[in-house]
C-alpha cells in the first residue's frame, strides 16, 4: 500500500440564503451527499483547480472567491476506494485536500451535471445549512467536513451580499 496522498481541492459553494451546495454522487444508488471536489493537476494552483473542478462537475461559473482554509486536510480512503484507484494504476492512501469557499451569485438553472457525459459525478443537488453537511457525508470524510464547517460557517453567516448580487 502506498503512503501517497492525492492532491485534491474541495469546494464549498454558498448562495444568497447562506446555504451550501450539497451534491449526490451519481454512481451511488442512494443519495450520497458531498461538496464538489476533484484532483489538482500538476502546476495548478488551488483557486484555478477549484474553479475548473466546479465548472467540470456542476457547470457553475457565477462564483466569487470568499475564503480558503489555511492548510491542507488529509483523510484515508477505505479499502474499496483504494482498489478503485489501483485499477486505474493509481496507488493512493487517501487525499490531501485544499478547501475553498465560493459565493454563488447565479441562478440554480446554471447547475448542470451533464456537461461532460463521459464523466458524470453527480445526479442531484440541494442547498443545506453548512452545520448539517458533516451529518450527511460518508464516515471516512466526516472529520474533514467537521473542520471545514466549523471554519467556514462564521464566514458565511457574516457575508454581506452585495446589492448587485
Amino acid at each position: 500500500m502506498s503512503n501517497l496522498y492525492r492532491k485534491n481541492v474541495g469546494i464549498v459553494v454558498f448562495n444568497q440564503d447562506k446555504k451550501v451546495l450539497m451534491c449526490a454522487r451519481a454512481e451511488k444508488e442512494e443519495n450520497n451527499w458531498q461538496f464538489p471536489q476533484g484532483g489538482m493537476e500538476a502546476e495548478e494552483d488551488v483557486l484555478t483547480a477549484a474553479k475548473r473542478e466546479l465548472q467540470e462537475e456542476t457547470a457553475l461559473t457565477s462564483v466569487k472567491v470568499v475564503a480558503q482554509f489555511p492548510y491542507a486536510l488529509k483523510y484515508d480512503f477505505p479499502e474499496d476506494v483504494r482498489q478503485k484507484f489501483a485499477q486505474l494504476g493509481c496507488y493512493y492512501k487517501g487525499q490531501e485536500q485544499y478547501w475553498v469557499l465560493l459565493y454563488f451569485d447565479g441562478k440554480n438553472e446554471e447547475i448542470d451535471f451533464f456537461t461532460n457525459p463521459l464523466e458524470i459525478e453527480f445526479k442531484d443537488y440541494k442547498w443545506e445549512d453548512i452545520e448539517k453537511a458533516p451529518l450527511e457525508i460518508v464516515e471516512f470524510k466526516k472529520n474533514v467536513y467537521e473542520k471545514i464547517a466549523d471554519f467556514f460557517a462564521p464566514i458565511i453567516s457574516k457575508y454581506e451580499v452585495e446589492k448587485n448580487d
